[in-house]
């Protein structure tokens, strides 16, 4: 370690300093990974007046950020191109410009291995990339979900090779991604941020300058706690979907309609809270946070029944989506899925965005065609199949366009996510048969003997 940047060190009272200078917006933010997390958290940073550099390795992605094109669907019309022209923002793929910054925030995806464990690749990488241009006197944040402990365990190890030492030399906190794409009453600065620090004095700084960018910040102990606090959230949410996907089995056996019985049980008003049967998980959260803590809780021997059952139940949706579909073009048509053209309507994982990320329609559409069926996808916000991790092979597949004609030469329609501005009653219309997983047709007010709801 050179003296050169031990000398750098801060004075004792690195979080006054810190703090006066969020306070004063003489506070540069720096966020890695310009996603559906770090670029609306860009943009929040922007607003409150601060400057923001945003770090990407998609150069195509840094190119057009730059240029003022929003890249994600959802964000407020003109938001980047208003930052980028007023200075405030700037994106770039070089992490030299990581010395620029004041404080540092982690935004990069958490996967699962082909396995089921944790992937702290991206995570460990990006820290890697830091310290080598880690400067004394920063605040490192990460909001990447993760098992509890990843923070002292993973991140601050690596930062601390360095020779500058965590709450002394920089400060170190997590404050967990809230984001939920497309939903209109809560946007990045309005959903509670919650935020833990390694130390007190990590926790007033992060505290301090989340306080400046969103409504109502939630501090607890430690990083832990908030890295326990993201994965509980989308736990709660795993199991009661895996519930009412358990139950639409055992009710469909009775003649019971599952979405009925739900519309009937919300109108109670206390103890009862909706969830909803699907085809599958998506989204970048609940297909994967909760094997987090269940590989976590086998360190301390200690089991997760619960998240492994509904880890089980989720992940066989998929399959019983192509078994009814299988069953429903047997018995109506005698046919089989062998060569039969399938059309998937929607491929984003949720109802009015443009994010496939862990999309259940993915899987389908393997499945199908490991069964020889031929398959194709409309969906009005996913024009092609960009590159993923796991579907590589479906990569530039284009949406087709929804017509009488085109309706007409599938053997059956599936829905897959029940966008709102997709026209039902043209796919009812035309369609021979149609597999509902989302309830759409009958939310269209939609009767009729071609729909099976699976």
């Amino acid at each position: 370690m050179s003296s050169s940047r031990l000398d750098s060190a801060p004075k004792p009272a690195l979080a006054d300093q810190l703090v006066t200078s969020i306070e004063e917006r003489k506070f540069t933010i720096g966020v890695i990974g310009l996603g559906y997390v770090g670029l609306p958290l860009s943009l929040a940073g922007v607003s409150a007046g601060f400057k923001v550099i945003g770090f990407d390795i998609n150069e195509e992605r840094v190119a057009g950020l730059n240029r003022g094109e929003p890249m994600i669907r959802h964000l407020p019309e003109g938001a980047v191109a208003r930052a980028v022209a007023n200075g405030l923002f700037r994106a770039t793929s070089s992490f030299n410009a990581l010395a620029e910054v004041d404080a540092i925030i982690i935004c990069v995806p958490t996967p699962l291995t082909k396995h089921g464990t944790p992937d702290l690749s991206y995570i460990r990488n990006t820290t890697e990339e830091i310290a080598r241009h880690l400067k004394a006197g920063q605040l490192i944040v990460l909001e990447s979900t993760t098992y509890p402990g990843t923070t002292t365990e993973v991140v601050k190890p690596i930062l601390e090779h360095t020779g500058l030492k965590c709450g002394q030399d920089f400060l170190l906190a997590f404050s967990p991604e809230r984001e939920d794409p497309g939903n209109i009453d809560f946007s990045t600065t309005r959903i509670p941020k919650v935020v833990g620090g390694e130390g007190p004095d990590a926790l007033r700084v992060a505290n301090a300058l989340y306080g400046a960018l969103i409504d109502k910040t939630v501090p607890v102990s430690s990083t832990a706690t908030a890295e326990a606090v993201k994965l509980t959230e989308n736990i709660f949410r795993a199991v009661n979907i895996a519930l009412v996907n358990e139950l639409k089995g055992v009710y469909d056996a009775m003649g019971i309609d599952i979405w009925e019985v739900i519309e009937a049980a919300k109108t109670k008003p206390f103890g009862f809270m909706p969830f909803y049967p699907g085809p599958g998980l998506g989204g970048h959260c609940i297909p994967i946070d909760p094997f987090y803590l269940s590989w976590k809780a086998k360190e301390y021997d200690t089991p997760a029944r619960f998240i492994e059952l509904a880890g089980e139940i989720n992940t066989r949706m998929p399959y019983k989506v192509v078994e009814r579909l299988a069953e429903s073009l047997d018995r109506r048509f005698g046919e089989g899925l062998k060569d039969a053209r399938i059309l998937l309507v929607g491929l984003a994982y949720k109802k009015n965005v443009d994010d496939i990320r862990e999309s259940p329609a993915l899987k389908l559409m393997e499945l199908l065609e490991e069964r020889g069926a031929r398959v194709d996808f409309y969906d009005p916000y996913v024009s092609e199949i960009p590159a993923t991790r796991e579907y590589g092979h479906f990569k530039n597949r284009k949406s087709v366009a929804l017509s009488e004609a085109a309706l007409g030469s599938y053997s059956a329609v599936l829905i897959v996510t029940d966008h709102d501005i997709i026209n039902y009653a043209q796919i009812a219309d035309n369609s021979r048969l149609i597999i509902d997983t989302r309830n759409a047709c009958h939310k269209a007010g939609i009767i009729s003997d071609k729909v099976v709801k699976a």
